[in-house]
């Protein structure tokens, strides 16, 4: 299958509901109101509990407990709560994906997300985009495996999806990899073009004429987080360590790792996405 072909397969790329299409026509204004705001989210009663489970999560560091829609925006902050709608949408958006194990694979992505959002606030990138960035950026794995689980059954067995060589090893077999995917993907749920830039480039954040310094810092993130999840030891980190895109962005290895989530489980947030 084509990527074309993939994008608009039925059924592969969930659709927005309206209160999110709302919310994101609301928070797309100039000015938004953080009263329309939170009324949309409170709206829709699993989209606020996803968002109270994020906003409460040991990431945002609330100074107290946020109880409801409205909270949130106010202590968060316009910019962190788009965040956290974008993600709490797709993540309440693909139930028994055949072939992936959904908790692992949120846990990875906020591993990457967390990760994603320090290394940005190092580089003086957007922090909140970089978050969201991170915790979506291996989305269109997912969408792959729902249109065409026949395919991709066997390049997991031979590669699994976490796999350091995963986007390589897709892209010798499709001739595109999930980065692709998932760039088409938000860019027809209309995010930010920064985030779609930095989805689509992640795996070659500077080849060519391509200058992505947010898809980047996904790239060194995502190592990041498949290194923890296969357990690699201090010389797997440093054989594998994509030296020439930090390089690029002025890291080094120890930059990086210096970068790490305090906790790695991530079990409160994990909650917004694994019911």
């Amino acid at each position: 299958m084509d990527l074309q072909a993939l994008l608009n397969y039925p059924g592969a790329l969930p659709a927005m509901s309206r209160t999110v299409a709302d919310l994101m026509s609301e928070m797309n204004k100039d000015d938004p109101s953080p009263r329309r705001v939170g009324e949309l989210i409170a709206q829709d009663p699993s989209l606020t509990t996803r968002v109270l489970r994020l906003s409460n999560s040991s990431f945002f560091r609330a100074s107290r407990k946020i109880g409801d829609a409205h909270e949130a925006v106010a202590m968060l902050g316009m910019t962190h709560v788009r965040s956290l709608v974008m993600a709490a949408a797709l993540g309440s958006s693909f139930k028994n994906v055949p072939g992936v194990n959904l908790p692992q694979f949120w846990r990875y992505s906020l591993r990457a997300a967390d990760i994603s959002k320090s290394l940005a606030g190092l580089l003086r990138l957007n922090e909140a985009n970089a978050y969201t960035a991170g915790l979506i950026h291996a989305i269109g794995d997912l969408v792959m495996h729902i249109a065409m689980p026949d395919d991709i059954g066997p390049l997991d067995m031979g590669t699994p999806p976490l796999d350091l060589q995963r986007a390589s090893a897709e892209r010798n077999r499709f001739g595109y990899t999930y980065a692709e995917v998932g760039a088409g993907m938000v860019e027809r749920w209309n995010f930010p073009e920064a985030i779609v830039n930095a989805l689509k480039h992640q795996t070659e954040p500077f080849e060519g004429e391509v200058y992505e310094p947010l898809a980047g810092v996904l790239h060194l993130a995502s190592w990041r987080a498949r290194a923890e999840e296969i357990q690699l030891d201090d010389s797997g980190l440093a054989a594998t360590f994509p030296d020439m895109v930090g390089i690029s962005l002025g890291l080094d290895l120890g930059a990086v790792l210096g970068k790490d989530p305090e906790e790695w489980s991530f079990e409160d947030a994990l909650a917004a996405f694994v019911d």
